[in-house]
């Protein structure tokens, strides 16, 4: 398990080091989606655990219990994860036009967290420790936490087990149940500042940083995942569609209709944030390369109309987990945002 500290997120690890001692049973960390809060937490959750600690309270690196995290197998740390993080996509994952199920009866990876895993972590809680230190148990992305899942995991934290820490990781914090929320100390983790990201980017052997940066709202780690060709073709048939001066929304569907929705959904998002900006003077955010496009378009849209779609991209992101068409849900995106080029009134187009 290969696990660092970044640059940026320095004082936050000081701090904790200092009082790691005394921390709660549930800590929620919470930050932007990219920028090492797994990694964070994995290296806390060693230390935590480490028999020989260095003088500021950092893992040690060589005892036993390190090397059962170096080797992704400590007995006292688990993780939960959606099975569509943990897996490669199954075979047959291809999604029937007229149906949500997966074609060929093969089911596709959930991406929520679900009861079962919590309830499945009941004998690894009423287990004894192997080490002094304790349990770790860390839920990553917590707001995939479905709403049965989220109870089961309550009750513990509302009685927490002897011996056991729980360190929730959230992308995006106000999506999970206050009443979880209440029962754990926040660990806010920032972002790097633009400079520092885009140096640590150079030193990977990133070539093109500040684009990369600017398509993950200066994210690095999601910036750094960025450089593979796949991703940029796609970005480039995507928004040299929606630049051009008329898009025929059923054509483009056809032709993006095996790009990942989550990927799509995130593209017409930031296309339309930068239309916002445009439309009021301000600077273009994620797509620098299509300024001159953003603007043009821009200047002739509605500004309430383009508030209006972009509210209901928002929106779908709460809903993308859950099982839909994809080809007719990417047909609806895309043909709002044709309707919206042509000036045509979208007025109740989005409710829901």
């Amino acid at each position: 398990m290969a696990i660092a500290v970044y640059p940026w997120h320095q004082p936050q690890w000081r701090e904790l080091l200092q009082r790691k001692a005394t921390l709660p049973h549930a800590l929620l960390f919470r930050g932007r989606e990219g920028i090492g809060k797994l990694d964070f937490v994995r290296k806390l959750a060693q230390s935590l655990a480490c028999e020989s600690p260095a003088v500021d309270g950092a893992a040690c690196g060589a005892c036993q219990s390190c090397r059962w995290f170096a080797a992704s197998g400590h007995p006292d740390y688990r993780e939960l994860q959606p099975e569509a993080l943990r897996s490669t996509e199954l075979p047959g994952d291809e999604t029937d036009a007229e149906s949500d199920q997966p074609a060929g009866g093969k089911r596709k990876p959930s991406k929520e967290i679900r009861v079962e895993e919590v309830r499945d972590l009941q004998d690894f809680i009423n287990l004894t420790a192997h080490r002094r230190s304790g349990k770790t148990i860390v839920f990553y992305p917590a707001e995939t936490l479905n709403p049965n899942a989220a109870n089961a995991l309550l009750k513990n934290l509302e009685e927490p087990p002897p011996g056991t820490r729980f360190m929730l990781i959230a992308h995006r914090p106000s999506y999970l149940p206050a009443t979880i929320i209440s029962r754990c100390q926040q660990i806010a983790l920032p972002a790097p500042q633009a400079a520092a990201a885009e140096q640590w980017l150079v030193e990977q052997g990133i070539a093109n940083p500040a684009l990369s940066l600017a398509q993950t709202g200066n994210a690095p780690l999601a910036a750094l995942a960025l450089d593979d060709g796949e991703f940029w073709a796609q970005r480039k048939a995507l928004l040299g569609s929606l630049a051009a001066p008329k898009v025929d929304a059923l054509t483009l569907a056809e032709q993006v209709r095996e790009f990942p929705v989550g990927r799509l959904l995130g593209w017409l998002q930031r296309w339309t944030y930068d239309l916002l900006s445009a439309s009021s003077g301000g600077r273009i955010r994620y797509n620098p390369d299509f300024e001159n496009a953003l603007t043009r378009i821009a200047g002739t849209l509605r500004a309430v109309d383009l508030a209006r779609y972009h509210r209901h991209l928002v929106r779908q992101q709460r809903s993308i987990n859950h099982p839909l068409n994809a080809r007719l849900y990417i047909e609806q995106l895309l043909l709002s945002y044709a309707a919206l080029l042509r000036g045509e009134s979208t007025t109740g187009a989005y409710a829901g």
